[in-house]
């Protein structure tokens, strides 16, 4: 069987935590997209070309902490800008999304251009301000120098950036269940997507 669910929502809005939760629930395959991106934009930091970087994307290149950095996540965000970029990534991603047995893919643009005939959607959501505390505290407790201002104003920079770009533009798809997490918790989150998949499931 093959079932695609597909999670947008900005950074650190609890997409990824949300996502890997529901593909244990299930039993599914989970992609992060946003590795993708990361990998290509940690290539054209190192001087690598983003559109040779992005069609030449390895499985071994989405491996390794440094793609958890701040550099690399600004950089990601400008290579997702980049339409060839995307277009060269679009198939190593519909091609995980219609894997037998089911798949779960988080990222910007899943619902509305990856995956628009996706089974179930839903799009994950908080306010800049607690999404920036989560990603402060995150990067403290892994040794990152930094201050809230600093984290806040590139959360609002990256959200502008993935926002307001000519191609596939972050946004809900039209049948996409939205889900606030600004007070939920965790378990609350994982609770409420696991309900909006369900009712998919049977219909």
């Amino acid at each position: 069987m093959a079932f695609t669910i597909a999670i947008d929502g900005p950074a650190a809005a609890g997409k990824g935590t949300v996502s890997k939760a529901v593909a244990a629930h299930f039993g599914f395959a989970h992609l992060d997209t946003g590795l993708l991106y990361r990998a290509v934009g940690a290539k054209m930091l190192a001087g690598v070309d983003p559109v040779a970087a992005a069609q030449g994307l390895m499985a071994e290149d989405l491996e390794g902490e440094g793609l958890r950095s701040p550099d690399v996540a600004q950089a990601a965000s400008k290579v997702a800008a980049i339409g060839a970029v995307r277009a060269a990534l679009v198939d190593f991603q519909r091609a995980f999304a219609r894997r037998a047995g089911g798949a779960v893919l988080d990222g910007r643009d899943i619902g509305t251009v990856i995956c628009p005939g996706a089974e179930a959607k839903l799009f994950v959501t908080a306010s800049a301000e607690v999404r920036a505390e989560r990603r402060y505290l995150e990067l403290v407790n892994k040794g990152h120098e930094t201050s809230r201002e600093a984290v806040l104003a590139d959360v609002k920079e990256r959200d502008a950036r993935d926002m307001e770009r000519a191609e596939a533009p972050l946004k809900p798809a039209a049948d996409a269940v939205v889900i606030d997490t600004s007070e939920m918790s965790i378990e609350e989150a994982v609770a409420e997507a696991i309900k909006a998949i369900d009712a998919r499931l049977g219909e």
